[in-house]
């Protein structure tokens, strides 16, 4: 596991945790900030799986 798989899960977590939060007290922009930053750290993440794929796939080589 590398940096960005552990960030982009860190992130992706804490946003659905924003999200249920805006969710619970009625604050729409924090569902939208939430949500957003869930995007973020799946998309952090989805790069640290590929820096593992091809570190992986260099050391097979």
């Amino acid at each position: 596991m590398n940096k960005d798989q552990v960030k982009g899960t860190a992130k992706e977590t804490l946003g659905k945790v924003q999200e249920k939060l805006g969710e619970v007290i009625g604050n729409t922009d924090q569902q939208v900030k939430g949500i957003a930053k869930q995007v973020e750290g799946k998309t952090q993440k989805v790069v640290g799986d590929a820096k593992e794929m091809l570190k992986d796939a260099k050391h097979k080589a």
